[in-house]
């Protein structure tokens, strides 16, 4: 077997482990700290940076079509 197959089984089987573990004892409580932060503005910020970053991706795409087209495609 691959040695890099050896260490991604390795790896799965730790963080189910890792996962069931967790499941089982509940977790800590993380209620204190998540309760303080205001996600929304994060949010906004994420969704105009991910926005922008598909006009972007659009007017690359477009522009490629267009080359292609003038091209003789």
């Amino acid at each position: 077997m691959n040695k890099f197959v050896k260490r991604g089984v390795a790896a799965v089987a730790t963080a189910v482990v890792a996962g069931s573990a967790m499941a089982a004892g509940g977790g800590p409580d993380m209620t204190g700290l998540t309760s303080a932060v205001d996600f929304g503005t994060v949010t906004t910020a994420v969704l105009s940076i991910a926005g922008m970053l598909a006009v972007v991706y659009i007017a690359v795409k477009g522009a490629k079509i267009a080359l292609a087209m003038l091209k003789g495609g």
